[in-house]
């Protein structure tokens, strides 16, 4: 696994075979950087919500943590490196008052000293081969492994993880040339990620080292780290509209933005290559072959309303093909994949069809700045979710759900917002600052956006203000809560800018994200650790030991507090268990959902297998067994695809509409794949495209099911106006 910082630079461009490694320049620490860590620590030890001092214990913490960022999976360091640098144990607390990093630094460049050395040694054991009936074994998962006590066992190590790499691509039908091409380019590819960071880059890794020993949640931003966090957070830029990502040497065009420069010009292309770029209408070309992707992007960023050339290599020509100039002017481009959407989905029950209506909402957006400014428009999600619903009101759905599946949060003000569409006024969330103080944070505008049968759907990754929504949706008994307990982090987070408080105008000293309360429902329990527990629990898609709060050894304890004043705007206590009656009685019946719980299953183990055998004849036979699993599963969702069809006859639903008897495609591939031994970026882009819609047009079974959930609440309160008194709330609802 690459550090952190090295994640920043998706691919670079592949050493030639033949060139020996060159040792990298040794990175130095700048003034900034060493102003920077004194500020940080002066707010992470009087402003954070928990402060530690920063002494022998927390640098012992840091250690630690800046070893694991830079090799977590121990393959470069050995123990007689830790060891060399064993005196900084409880020296680094000094180190960042007093504005020495000479040691963090002299780790980093040892770092990339080994891995020249390791990835060298690597490459050299492709000439050779190797015999694969001999009885070894590889250890995907060394966490927790001991560091290698020398330089023959990290050799070893990479012995046998090279071995594992060539008899994965062997099992997938590559021939020797082929294999030895693929790998020797994986691992200079590797080698060069790593020698193109900076120290920015270097300073970056080792400072949230220290942010995340005080907790989980709390990071330390760069200058340029800090600039992309804000454009995640108001989902627009200044740009051309196009996603960039290196292949190989290449800064290439992943994906086009509709409605940026880059679409409207109909000059560029998915697949296109930049190789150059420059400002303005005439200012020089810069050469951006072999350039980092977040470098290029920069160059091709800027302010509103000017031009940008690029220099482009046909995604059709060969590396030889004639380059094209391309002139944009920059425009402010909307992430619009991060934006709340909606869809309906037709649920058909005997004679009956109910429409549910989705908001799918990825993160809980808002321009900061563009509020701060008085801007009336700042985009908003909530603004775009309110949209949404009176849309869905127009198409008469008979219920509303809120996906936020994957939604680690955003912020806090919007989901106190996003709160108040589906309920009349009241708190939402409380607030625990260090000092013990409680606030509320309150709903104060009258009157719902919707108020009929709502669910909110979650999953283990529903985080932070995912879980502040769906808490008080839960305990005001507005809505039912479906899916797996989520993530479990009740911290607020509150950036603070270091340039701003030394009065800089140019960034240099970046920003500090960290924790600076605790948040709590209005029953007054936290989500801390715990979570929020669904109404109607969906089968457990990842452990809790692998990904949550639990997960995180330093994670703040769960605590409770007195609840707000507030009252539940409905009761629904005598729904939930007819609700999940039906839905254990229906999954029980249906084949959809017991070959997504065959394929949960299949995937768990394929995670669980941690080692795996060197021997070319036992990895064979696991694989066939694998593909004979797979195969199965196809079947099944062939035979689900024609059943479905023939069930809908050829009538198709209307645009923008999904029905319960979509036909399934890609759930098996979604959850196990077969393995073709290539990494991330080995593959075609046209391949990983397709793959991607595949996965895309797949069916949604667990969203289909909340969907019947939803649709069976209809029904019931339907039929029983008593039952529709108590869990409505107390106003005329679209389904009166």
């Amino acid at each position: 696994m690459l550090p952190r910082i090295a994640l920043v630079s998706l691919l670079v461009f592949a050493v030639s075979a033949a060139a020996a490694p060159t040792q990298p320049p040794l990175l130095k620490p700048t003034p900034a950087e060493a102003k920077a860590a004194y500020l940080s620590a002066q707010a992470l030890t009087r402003f954070h919500y928990a402060p530690q001092p920063l002494d022998d214990a927390m640098s012992q913490k840091i250690f630690k943590a800046y070893f694991d960022a830079l090799d977590g999976e121990k393959l470069f360091f050995t123990q007689a490196d830790i060891d060399r640098f064993g005196a900084a144990r409880t020296q680094l607390d000094d180190a960042i008052w007093n504005g020495d990093l000479a040691v963090p630094f002299a780790i980093f460049n040892l770092y990339e000293q080994r891995v020249v050395e390791r990835l060298g040694y690597a490459r050299g054991l492709l000439a050779k081969g190797f015999d694969f009936g001999v009885d070894e074994s590889y250890d995907y998962d060394r966490k927790n492994a001991a560091w290698p006590k020398d330089d023959a066992e990290v050799n070893d190590l990479w012995r046998r993880r090279v071995k594992n790499d060539w008899l994965r691509l062997k099992l997938a039908g590559k021939n020797d040339a082929d294999i030895r091409k693929t790998l020797d380019k994986r691992y200079a590819n590797y080698l060069d990620r790593v020698q193109q960071l900076d120290a920015e880059d270097v300073f970056q890794t080792f400072m949230n080292a220290y942010a995340t020993s005080t907790d989980p949640h709390t990071n330390y931003f760069g200058p340029r780290a800090s600039q992309n966090f804000d454009i995640a957070m108001k989902l627009s830029l200044e740009g051309i509209g196009a996603v960039l990502e290196r292949r190989d040497e290449y800064t290439q065009i992943r994906e086009i933005v509709p409605g940026g420069p880059a679409a409207k010009s109909g000059k560029l292309h998915v697949g296109d290559r930049i190789v150059g770029v420059g400002q303005g209408t005439s200012g020089p070309i810069t050469d951006v072959v072999g350039w980092r992707v977040d470098d290029v992007v920069e160059l091709i960023r800027g302010p509103k309303d000017t031009t940008v050339r690029l220099e482009i290599l046909p995604a059709d020509a060969g590396v030889d093909g004639k380059h094209v100039n391309v002139a944009l002017v920059r425009k402010k481009v909307s992430i619009e994949e991060q934006a709340a959407k909606k869809s309906i989905i037709e649920v058909k029950d005997g004679g009956a069809v109910r429409r549910i209506g989705v908001i799918d909402l990825p993160t809980f957006y808002q321009d900061f700045d563009a509020r701060r400014r008085g801007d009336p428009e700042f985009k908003s999600a909530t603004r775009d979710v309110a949209r949404l619903l009176d849309e869905l009101k127009q198409a008469k759905v008979d219920g509303v759900i809120v996906d936020l599946r994957n939604n680690g949060g955003g912020s806090l003000d919007e989901a106190t917002r996003l709160t108040g569409l589906f309920i009349d006024k009241g708190p939402v969330v409380q607030r625990r600052a260090a000092n013990g103080r409680i606030v509320e944070d309150d709903d104060t505008d009258p009157g719902m956006a919707w108020s009929g049968p709502l669910a909110v759907l979650v999953n283990r990754g529903s985080a932070s203000a995912s879980e502040i929504f769906a808490a008080a949706i839960q305990d005001y008994g507005r809505g039912l809560v479906i899916g797996e307990p989520t993530f479990g982090k009740g911290t607020v987070q509150n950036l603070a800018n270091l340039d701003e408080m030394m009065g800089n105008e140019k960034p240099e000293y970046g920003e500090l994200k960290m924790t600076t309360e605790e948040f709590f429902r209005i029953d007054g329990g936290s989500t801390q650790l715990r979570g929020v527990t669904p109404d109607i629990v969906f089968p457990k898609t990842v452990d809790a030991g692998d990904f949550g709060e639990s997960s995180y050894d330093n994670a703040l304890p769960w605590t409770q507090i007195a609840p707000a004043q507030y009252r539940k705007v409905a009761d629904l206590s005598p729904l939930v268990p007819l609700l999940k009656q039906r839905h254990d009685a229906r999954v029980a019946r249906d084949p959809e959902w017991k070959l997504y719980l065959d394929e949960l299953a299949a995937a768990q183990r394929a995670h669980d297998q941690t080692r795996v055998s060197l021997v070319y004849d036992v990895r064979e036979r696991e694989r066939k067994q694998t593909e004979a699993e797979q195969a199965a599963f196809k079947a099944r969702e062939k035979a689900l695809q024609q059943a479905s069809a023939g069930a809908a006859g050829k009538s198709a639903a209307p645009a923008g509409v999904a029905t319960a008897a979509k036909p399934a495609s890609g759930s098996s591939d979604a959850l196990v794949r077969i393995d073709d031994g290539l990494q991330p970026g080995e593959r075609s882009l046209k391949t990983e495209l397709a793959e991607e819609k595949a996965a895309e047009d797949a069916r949604d079974v667990l969203l289909q099911e909340a969907a019947h959930i939803l649709a069976d609440e209809v029904d019931l309160v339907h039929a029983d106006t008593r039952l529709a008194a108590r869990v409505l709330p107390a106003q005329k609802s679209p389904i009166d």
